[in-house]
C-alpha cells in the first residue's frame, strides 16, 4: 500500500499530551498531531527521529504537521493507528493475506448490537465474517504484544467477536504489527489482563487469531509474514 508524502524529518523533543508531539524541525520547535494514542513510551524517546507529514486541511486543524513515523533501532514504525484499516482493506481486495484469500469485503465499519467492527466478510460459500483489525507497534525481545495500555473498548470488542462464535456467526481479530521486526505474538498480560484474559477466553471459542508483520518505508506498507499467536496465561508466581 502506498503512502502519501512528502514526509519531513524532526526530532521528537516531547509529548505533551496523548495527540500531541513537540518535535524539532531545521532548528525550529513545532507542535505535530500524533494519530496514535497509545501508551508509545518505549518508542518516542526525546532525541529520536520522527517522520512528519504536512497537513493538507489546515482550515479544520491546530496543527499544521501529523508525526507518522518513528526511526526506532534503525527501522522505521509507523504511527499511525489508522494505517492497518486502510492496509488490510487493500490486501484483501487484492488477495494478499493468506488467511483471508477466500474472503471478499461486504462493507467496512460495519454496526452489530453497540458495537461497530471494521469489516463484514463473505466466503466463497457466502458465509458472513466479521473481522475487527488491531494497530500493534511495541516489540520486546522479538515478541509483539498488545495493548501498551488498558482498553475497554477493545475488550468488548473481543468479548462480542466470541459471542458471534456461540450464535454459529465466524469472527476473527487480525493483529497487523506496524514494523517488520516481530517473530510471534502475545497479549500484555501485565498492562491489561482483563483484555488478555477475555483473548485467551474468544480463542477456546474459536474466535480467529491472527498476527501479521509488515514492511514499513517512507513510501509505502507491504505484508511481510503471519506470525505465531501465544494466548497462554503466564504462570503465576
Amino acid at each position: 500500500m502506498i503512502i502519501k508524502g512528502p514526509l519531513i524529518t524532526g526530532v521528537f523533543i516531547e509529548r505533551p499530551n496523548r495527540f500531541i508531539t513537540l518535535v524539532e524541525v531545521n532548528g525550529k520547535i513545532v507542535r505535530s498531531h500524533l494519530p496514535d494514542p497509545g501508551r508509545l513510551k518505549e518508542l518516542l524517546i526525546p532525541g529520536t527521529e520522527v517522520l512528519l507529514k504536512p497537513a493538507t486541511n489546515l482550515d479544520s486543524r491546530k496543527t499544521k504537521f501529523s508525526t507518522v513515523m518513528v526511526r526506532f533501532e534503525g527501522r522505521l514504525i509507523s504511527l499511525v493507528s489508522a494505517l492497518p484499516n486502510k492496509f488490510v482493506k487493500e490486501s484483501i481486495e487484492k488477495n494478499i493475506l493468506p488467511m483471508l484469500k477466500n474472503y471478499k469485503i461486504i462493507r467496512p465499519e460495519v454496526p452489530y448490537g453497540n458495537h461497530r467492527f471494521d469489516f463484514l466478510l463473505n466466503n466463497h460459500e457466502g458465509f458472513k465474517f466479521y473481522l475487527e483489525v488491531k494497530s500493534v507497534t511495541y516489540v520486546k525481545n522479538g515478541i509483539a504484544r498488545f495493548p501498551d495500555a488498558i482498553t475497554a473498548r477493545g475488550t468488548r470488542h473481543v468479548v462480542t467477536l466470541s459471542e458471534l462464535m456461540q450464535s454459529g456467526i465466524n469472527s476473527g481479530i487480525l493483529f497487523v504489527c506496524q514494523r517488520d521486526d516481530p517473530a510471534s505474538f502475545e497479549p500484555m498480560w501485565d498492562r491489561d489482563p482483563i483484555f488478555s484474559k477475555a483473548l485467551f477466553e474468544a480463542s477456546k471459542m474459536n474466535v480467529n487469531i491472527w498476527c501479521i508483520s509488515t514492511t514499513v518505508t517512507e513510501t509505502e506498507i507491504t505484508f511481510k509474514r503471519q506470525i505465531p499467536v501465544n494466548l497462554t496465561p503466564p504462570k503465576s508466581g
